[in-house]
């Protein structure tokens, strides 16, 4: 059974299928009123999803068909080590939990999840989300004084989180706005800031065939790694609109790579004023921009979100207009045929799981 789950602004979708074909899907509403903000999930472990939310951290153990809101308390100012769901600590029990904004779980162990917030601190659990604690240091790094959210210009969020699949110990974290930073060991210690990394990194990605490779998708650009993101280079000919927001390597080919980018904010995630692009680069070759492939871009379209299940070539995206998959790595894409109400066009999708049958 293929799972799709998609975070919208409102709403999480649940699609599910035999296979990969456009038809025949079935999905669930679930988190119907609720501020979404990412998804994550495991393919070793598919019936434990996380939902990041504005009120805190959702969790389902029975493959969406229900979820419960982890009471553990993501507050800014204290460490929550050791404590379990439902156990407020560091007298912020009135305050509830900050927002959700990123979560991973780690490729390694499933029962290793990470959560990131706003303002930026990053948790991690190691049983499953029954049990977190805080991963020290985060801030104290020296670019942490010039982090800024231009929204909301009195905090910064972690956006965006990613576990090395070739060592379980280095993570890597976008903040938004202000750093891409990286810890080697753990969060005993962090890298700020290293050399050619972007600075409003929205979306990265890593490769389990090419060790130490990293892709980052940022509001001032793309750029990748080889060294697990100690440097950056910063490929951009071809790459005509470069506030980027998702990116996805081809599973089969570690230089294929897929980003979703528009010239800026507004025309990235206001559906009145969108026009965003998909551009793919393979072998070194400039980016090309995919038109007329049946997915939509352009004007009225916000900028996609993209997800791989891990079969070469095979890759979802969804958008204000609907959810989409390619088999061939962007050369055509295909419309899945699920329900897709008119608020929806309105809005920006927040985050794209795909789970193998």
């Amino acid at each position: 059974m293929t799972t799709v789950i998609a975070a919208l602004r409102d709403r999480l979708l649940v699609c599910t299928a035999d296979g990969i074909d456009p038809d025949g899907w079935t999905t669930e509403t679930r988190l119907e009123g609720h501020a979404l903000e990412c998804v994550a999930a495991a393919a070793s472990a598919p019936d434990r999803i996380f939902v990041g939310a504005e009120e805190g951290l959702y969790r389902s153990v029975d493959g969406g068909a229900s979820f419960d809101r982890l009471e553990t308390r993501f507050v800014a100012g204290g460490s929550s080590g050791g404590r379990t769901a439902g156990e407020p600590g560091d007298g912020a029990a009135d305050r509830g939990s900050d927002p959700v904004m990123a979560a991973t779980v780690s490729p390694h162990d499933p029962t290793v999840v990470y959560a990131g917030t706003e303002p930026s601190r990053i948790y991690r659990s190691r049983d499953g989300g029954d049990t977190w604690s805080r991963l020290e240091g985060l801030t104290d790094l020296p670019s942490a004084a010039e982090w800024s959210f231009p929204p909301r210009p009195h905090t910064h969020h972690v956006r965006c989180l990613a576990v090395d699949p070739t060592d379980p110990d280095r993570l890597a974290v976008g903040i938004e706005a202000g750093a891409f930073v990286y810890t080697p060991d753990g969060g005993e210690t962090w890298r700020d800031r290293p050399p050619g990394s972007r600075r409003d990194n929205h979306s990265l990605a890593t490769h389990p065939a090419l060790e130490g490779r990293l892709y980052a998708a940022a509001g001032d650009g793309y750029a990748e790694s080889d060294d697990g993101g100690h440097s950056w280079r910063r490929p951009q000919d071809g790459l005509e609109h470069r506030y980027c927001w998702s990116v996805v390597p081809d599973p089969g080919d570690p230089d294929r790579v897929l980003v979703s980018s528009a010239r800026g904010a507004a025309t990235a995630h206001t559906a009145s004023r969108a026009h965003s692009f998909v551009y793919r680069r393979a072998d070194g070759d400039p980016w090309e921009r995919l038109e007329g492939r049946g997915l939509p871009t352009g004007e009225g379209v916000v900028r996609a979100v993209f997800a791989t299940s891990g079969e070469p070539g095979v890759v979802f995206a969804v958008t204000n207009r609907g959810l989409f998959l390619t088999r061939d790595f962007g050369d055509s894409w295909t419309r899945i045929e699920i329900e897709w109400p008119t608020a929806l066009e309105t809005q920006s999708p927040r985050g794209l799981v795909a789970l193998p049958a």
